[in-house]
Parts: structure tokens; sequence; C-alpha cells
């Protein structure tokens, strides 16, 4: 089983995260926030992923702290996960609507972190239970770092932010499982190496 639990404790949040990437999909999330509760039971559901979260973060200040060090949690069981990338698919995508609203995802486990990701220049609308546009990029840009991963995220229709958020962790879910997927027996790159 290609799985990996990391913790995370910070003076601001105290994170245990585990990730499973074959298997049964299965999912406990507990964070305090129950709109990113929401969000990590879909990217669960739809990456196929088993994944249990108990997260503490400094809510009364502001989400910012607990969303991104979610993201950098993430990304660090994903990279762990994932070993030295022998056999993955290694490239992944997915498009997915939400009533009004379109988005797509590109991704390439190639060990290079890179977010294309601008919300401001989407003009989107508000927040979901308390996350916006900013904090979405703060989770993923944790992420990619941590993960070793380049990312497009397009959002090609939408302006209201429960909507481009939710379709983005629906299609991050959809492209990642494609691209964790073990198809081969080699690396997946020219180098020999992600």
């Amino acid at each position: 089983m290609r799985s990996a639990t990391v913790e995370r404790n910070t003076a601001e949040t105290q994170i245990r995260l585990t990730l499973q990437l074959d298997g049964a999909p299965f999912s406990s999330v507990g964070t305090g926030l129950p709109f990113l509760d929401h969000m990590l039971y879909a990217l669960a559901r739809h990456s196929r992923f088993g994944l249990e979260v108990t997260a503490k973060g400094d809510l009364e200040v502001d989400v910012h702290h607990l969303v991104e060090d979610l993201g950098i949690t993430l990304g660090m069981a994903l990279k762990q996960a994932m070993g030295d990338g022998r056999g993955l698919e290694r490239y992944g995508e997915a498009s997915v609507p939400m009533d009004e609203t379109l988005v797509n995802v590109v991704l390439d486990l190639s060990g290079r972190p890179h977010l294309a990701f601008v919300p401001e220049e989407l003009g989107l609308e508000g927040a979901a239970g308390g996350v916006n546009a900013y904090h979405l990029r703060e989770f993923l840009r944790g992420l990619v770092n941590h993960a070793g991963l380049t990312l497009h995220v397009r959002v090609l229709a939408g302006r209201e932010a429960h909507h481009v958020i939710e379709a983005t962790f629906k299609a991050l879910a959809r492209a990642l499982y494609a691209a964790t997927r073990v198809t081969r027996t080699d690396l997946p790159s020219t180098k020999e190496v992600l």
C-alpha cells in the first residue's frame, strides 16, 4: 500500500494526516472548519484516496494558517506515499462543472513545484464558510511546494466562491487519481528521476 502519515505541529496549527493512494477509499476529517471538512471529504471521495485528518488551528485569528498548513501537510503525505515515483502515470487532468462554474486542473508529478493560479484576476465573489479564493491559493501553494508537483488551475466559468472552490477540489482530486495510478514499471521520465 502506498500510504503516509504526517504530523505538523506549529504555534498556529496541530495537524495529523494519513493518506492512502490505493485500496478502498475512506475518509474521516475534523478540522474545526466545516467548509474545509466538506472540501477534504470531496477530495477523498473524488480521488478515491483514503484520507484521515485531525487538525486544530488558531481559527480565532483567521482560517489562513489552518488552510495553508493543511495544504503543506497533504503535500508532504502525497510525496511520501508516492515514493520514488516508479510506475506512476505522472500526468493528470480533469474538468469539473458545478452549476455556472467550470474548473480545469492539469498536473504533473514532476518533482518541480509550480502553481499557475491567480485568483485576484478572476473577480471571485465572497467566501464559503470563511474560505475565499486567496485561502484556496495558499492551500494549493502548500500542496505544490511540498509534494513537488506542477499544477495549473483554470477557472473557465464562475464567480461565486463556494462553487469555484468546490469544483477546484473535485477537479484536483480527479487529476490526482489519474496521475498517481501505477501503469508501468519504470520511472515516467527520460531523466530517470522525478
